[in-house]
């Protein structure tokens, strides 16, 4: 029996997360089809031939788009059993279910599949598998001969003019900690798996040999197991010394490891993603980040000390936020000098509330919480101060003008800081220039974000 993966959207990487269950699924004798739609149109003649068709949900965006692509993918085969799995995939089985889902899976899933497909294969009976799973998995390398070659998928632009070809995978899976706004927390609940070292080797290698200049490891964070992450680090650099990395760490464990930050780029870590999220200590501890406004300033200036540039991340729009708020938000990242570091759409992003979300835990919430919008996979609110929905449109749009203009970080900066003033009813001061060190920031072609509409774009293609 034939077996077709389709793949959406995960960030302008090539995806782990049907590379992973191509392998495991054709261990088990399955012929397997991955369809990317971030790059490609849908494969027809793959979708008409499988008799499983399962479809990966890792994110919103991802599931939005899955969504979308649906009817075309019914109507070139209605009769094959359609699955659903990804960090996206339990928490919306209602609304999957109403789509014409029949397995919904979640957490550590390639056996699941494998079982599934077995299951198929054999007769009609595909029950037992539904849900989340977390079981310590001894894991495989991922095939990736069926995915689009690298050099279609998003690049590192290195701020100097140099482009590298950019790979991608994981050295651990899932997270121990409990933000209340993360998506991994209602499937992982606190839990995370570790990638054997060899297997995340083998799978850089292939990549590297495939053309990789640049790996992303995309752990929800890499310093989870920081013992893992360092040994992986070493051989990784032993292995590959002139291939660069990036990874995402949690600005407590920046903080808690920054004796490890030296040898991050002796090893070629080129950046590391934090997601900060605010700036405010009030709000910090709705979200349970685990760190505070100076505990952030603090990050900062240690990985500039070693070298090691941060990309942080925002979520400036939620319940709790004032226009004075957000022009304190802007106001920091431009006194640390980090106005180059922060993609632009991390300014404008607007809090998500999925099912199962901690953040529902906040007694307040009542007070801004509407009903749950199944379509768009979030409970609907409304801020404390109405200012705020006018001013995330208007910076929305300031951004995407800017990416569409093709203007650079500081002048979609620039237009933000000044719609934040006009908010405030205040005359915009002078930002400070740039500090005189010079450091090109590296960045990637596609910026680091999780919880944004659908693009026209992205769209068309499915």
């Amino acid at each position: 029996m034939k077996v077709c993966l389709i793949t959406t959207y995960e960030l302008g990487h090539q995806p782990f997360g049907i590379a992973s269950p191509a392998r495991w699924l054709e261990d088990a004798g399955a012929e397997v089809a991955c369809v990317d739609l971030a790059v490609d149109r849908l494969d027809e003649d793959a979708v008409r031939q499988a008799g499983l068709i399962a479809i990966y949900v890792p994110m919103h965006t991802a599931t939005r788009l899955a969504a979308a692509a649906l009817p075309k993918i019914r109507a070139l085969n209605g009769g094959a059993h359609l699955a659903f799995y990804g960090l996206y995939a339990t928490v919306n089985t209602a609304y999957l279910r109403e789509l014409g889902g029949q397995t919904i899976l979640a957490g550590e899933v390639e056996p699941s599949l494998v079982r599934l497909y077995q299951r198929l294969a054999r007769s009609a009976d595909t029950q037992g598998d539904d849900g989340v799973t977390l079981t310590k998995l001894r894991f495989r390398v991922p095939t990736r001969s069926g995915l689009p070659d690298l050099s279609r998928y998003a690049t590192l632009n290195m701020g100097d003019g140099r482009m590298k070809t950019v790979g991608y995978t994981e050295a651990t899976r899932g997270c121990k900690h409990l933000c209340r706004h993360c998506p991994v927390v209602p499937v992982y609940q606190g839990r995370f798996f570790v990638v054997e070292r060899d297997v995340v080797l083998a799978d850089v290698r292939q990549q590297v040999d495939a053309g990789a200049q640049h790996v992303t490891f995309g752990d929800p964070d890499f310093f989870n197991g920081p013992g893992h992450a360092m040994r992986l680090a070493e051989a990784f650099h032993a292995e590959f010394p002139n291939v660069t990395y990036d990874a995402t760490i949690k600005v407590e464990h920046l903080l808690a490891h920054r004796d490890k930050l030296n040898r991050l780029v002796e090893t070629g870590c080129l950046f590391v993603t934090t997601a900060v999220e605010e700036v405010d200590d009030t709000v910090l501890a709705k979200l349970d980040k685990g760190h505070t406004r100076a505990d952030f300033v603090e990050a900062v200036e240690d990985a500039r000390a070693a070298g090691l540039t941060l990309s942080p991340t925002f979520i400036p729009f939620h319940p709790w936020t004032t226009p004075a708020g957000f022009l304190d938000l802007l106001a920091l990242l431009a006194e640390l000098d980090m106005i180059e570091n922060v993609a632009p759409v991390q300014l404008a992003i607007r809090l998500l509330i999925p099912q199962g979300s901690r953040i529902l835990e906040l007694t307040e919430m009542e007070a801004y919480l509407g009903g749950f919008d199944a379509e768009k996979l979030s409970y609907r609110w409304t801020p404390a101060d109405p200012r705020a929905d006018d001013l995330q449109a208007k910076v929305c749009e300031v951004v995407r003008q800017g990416e569409r203009e093709g203007v650079g970080r500081r002048a979609i900066f620039q237009r933000v800081w000044k719609l934040a003033h006009a908010a405030c009813e205040r005359v915009p001061s002078a930002l400070p220039p740039a500090c005189a060190d010079g450091r090109p920031v590296p960045a990637m072609s596609e910026p680091w974000y999780c919880c944004a509409e659908p693009t026209e774009e992205q769209l068309l293609r499915v």
